[in-house]
């Protein structure tokens, strides 16, 4: 024979609010306590110690050799070399720019100085008479 436990709706039968207090508790979406994890660090922190201790936190360690490969690259566009210079030659490398990309037009020619650059860049800065020398 299995023992089984009596539900509570049938042990209370008679009772107005079975154990519940007011004829307003224990009703609705407001007694969840919110949705989600939408109060774990107030009134849901006890369940959080209990069953997922180690859900807030920073965990592990991050490796310096990726901190350092991922430097910013700071670009610019081949349209924007005419608002930046009056002159014929820019050195975009002492300016701090790391890569010269092909968005936009140019009419001027210029000599470019920078380390990276895409093959669109290059082939709009020819088109217009200047060239690019490679500082690497």
């Amino acid at each position: 024979m299995v023992v089984r436990k009596r539900k509570k709706d049938v042990k209370m039968r008679g009772s107005k609010t079975h154990g519940y207090g007011s004829k307003k508790k224990h009703r609705g979406k407001g007694s969840k306590g919110g949705k989600g994890y939408s109060g774990a660090h107030k009134h849901k922190w006890t369940y959080i110690v209990k069953y997922e201790p180690d859900h807030f936190g920073k965990h592990g360690f991050t490796s310096l050799k990726k901190v350092k490969m991922r430097r910013r690259i700071k670009i610019i566009n081949v349209g924007d070399l005419e608002k930046i210079t009056t002159g014929k030659e820019i050195d975009l490398d002492a300016m701090g720019y790391t890569k010269l990309l092909g968005k936009g037009e140019i009419t001027k020619p210029f000599v470019v100085k920078i380390s990276n650059f895409s093959a669109k860049a290059k082939e709009k800065i020819e088109a217009a008479g200047g060239k690019i020398v490679s500082s690497e």
